[in-house]
């Protein structure tokens, strides 16, 4: 059975586009790394802000994949909204840790209530010395298939 990570990069071009590496996803979080291209840098130099975007979205989007993979029988993940700031310049790779912020039982709880659950993710988006680039919050939904 393929790995969260090479699940995202066979399903989701941009992905691969950017050569996003998932180094870690389980269902509580996944670590995604976004290495330094030129194609892709600024005009400071850093990570273009639509590649950091992009990279954040994925790691949250890789943790809501482990976590609720076992559910796409029923529903479909889906982001609905989401904050996203920067706090730093970014230099050279950068990585995005993504950590679901509800227990994945509630969650399906409320699905089996015929309910469509919302959940945030929370990424942090750090460069090589450790200094936190950026953060977002990123709220998904579990819509019910049919």
């Amino acid at each position: 059975m393929p790995s969260v990570g090479e699940m995202m990069a066979a399903t989701v071009p941009m992905a691969r586009t950017l050569n996003l590496q998932y180094t870690e996803t389980t269902a509580e979080r996944a670590v995604v790394v976004l290495p330094d291209q030129p194609e892709y840098r600024n005009h400071v130099g850093g990570p273009h802000a639509g590649a950091m975007f992009t990279l954040a979205e994925s790691a949250s989007g890789a943790v809501v994949l482990a976590a609720f993979g076992d559910q796409l029988g029923r529903a479909v993940p889906l982001p609905v909204r989401c904050e996203l700031a920067w706090t730093k310049l970014a230099k050279g790779p950068v990585t995005a840790t993504a950590e679901l912020a509800r227990p994945v039982a509630e969650v399906l709880a409320e699905l089996d209530a015929g309910q469509r659950p919302e959940f945030p993710v929370e990424v942090s988006v750090r460069r090589e010395d450790g200094a936190e680039t950026s953060h977002m919050t990123i709220v998904w939904t579990l819509r019910p298939n049919g």
